[in-house]
């Protein structure tokens, strides 16, 4: 009998897997499956021989965004979640869209189409955050507090949110659900002098209780994502920002979701539980 394998697509910066990737090594391996960390574009690399193949920390796709997309449709149906929902999620519009469904509270989202465009919405939102359509780690995010700031980049090539105040003072909530259920859940504070969470701008990360308010905006937020893309969506993390005292969504991570392996280790046995069940 064949032993299943899964291959866990990663970039070249992290090669041998995810922080803390140790314990998700190990849960497949507690299970009777083989797991290998594989660089995405690696042209050594046979997808086929795969059971199935999950994107985990590609994050080098936001440069090289049509690349990424053309291998996503090569590895084809063994693949979570597949090229049209990473083709819908790598792009932030999905917000807009997100919010138009109603059922969802969502930080308000332009995606202003022309630089005089562009200079409205923020007017309209003053101080607000500017960041790129296609974008991770937080990188390219700029906060305008002056109208006469002068964007850079082609247009169209933006979405403006109001500066959230809150993300300073009481942080943001991400919430990882999986197989529809809001599991775990990571609180994330700013650096002093940045609204970035992400730990290279001075944030920092420690597990949460899960909150039911947060738990049910995360499980909301993950099946209004499948509603759109007509796709089960497996595994989320759902970021969260509180915004005039609502908790309201401001990325929904279907692509290629860091598990915080090293804050919550038990994500691993999760993860590995549901794409286990999927053989």
């Amino acid at each position: 009998m064949t032993v299943p394998l899964f291959l866990l697509a990663t970039d070249r910066a992290h090669e041998e897997g995810e922080l803390g990737h140790a314990v998700l090594d190990a849960a497949f391996a507690e299970r009777g499956v083989r797991s290998r960390w594989a660089v995405w574009d690696d042209p050594s690399v046979d997808w086929a021989e795969a059971s199935l193949v999950a994107v985990r920390s590609t994050w080098d796709y936001e440069d090289r965004l049509a690349d990424f997309l053309a291998w996503a449709e090569g590895v084809g149906p063994r693949l979570l979640h597949g090229a049209d929902v990473f083709r819908w999620n790598t792009d932030k519009a999905y917000l807009v869209e997100l919010a138009g469904l109603g059922s969802v509270p969502v930080v308000p989202t332009e995606v202003p189409a022309t630089v005089a465009d562009l200079r409205a919405a923020v007017a309209r939102v003053m101080p607000a955050v500017v960041k790129p359509r296609v974008g991770a780690g937080g990188r390219g995010l700029v906060v305008v507090r002056d109208e006469s700031w002068g964007p850079a980049g082609e247009p169209g090539s933006w979405v403006v949110q109001p500066l959230v105040p809150s993300v300073q003072r009481e942080g943001e909530e991400s919430v990882f659900v999986i197989d529809g259920r809001a599991v775990s859940q990571v609180h994330k504070v700013a650096g002093a002098d940045d609204v970035r969470v992400h730990e290279e701008y001075g944030g920092t990360s420690s597990l949460a209780d899960l909150s039911p308010e947060a738990a049910g905006i995360a499980e909301a937020a993950t099946a209004a994502t499948s509603e759109l893309v007509g796709r089960e969506i497996v595994y989320a993390r759902i970021d969260l920002l509180r915004h005039e005292g609502e908790l309201k969504v401001s990325e929904v991570e279907v692509t290629e979701p860091g598990l915080y392996l090293d804050v919550i280790p038990d994500n691993a046995r999760l993860f590995a539980d549901a794409l286990v069940s999927r053989l």
